[in-house]
């Protein structure tokens, strides 16, 4: 891997991980509003799930499980 596309990835991986925890903040905040729709909730926790499976192709291609 070319120190460039390494940089890159890392750059993608930092702004995924912000992404994520803004969102986990964004739930925690909907969920503790009382009677709140629920909803816009489920797909913030979905788009959550793709980010977090993104952040870990991401993570393994950086960082490559090799059996020696």
């Amino acid at each position: 891997m070319t120190p460039e596309k390494e940089a890159q990835i890392r750059a993608q991986l930092a702004q995924l991980k912000t992404e994520h925890s803004d969102l986990d903040l964004a739930i925690d905040a909907l969920e503790a509003r009382p009677g709140g729709n629920a909803l816009p909730i489920q797909r913030m926790k979905k788009k959550k799930l793709l980010l977090k499976d993104e952040i870990e192709r991401l993570e393994n291609e950086l960082f490559p499980d090799i059996i020696a």
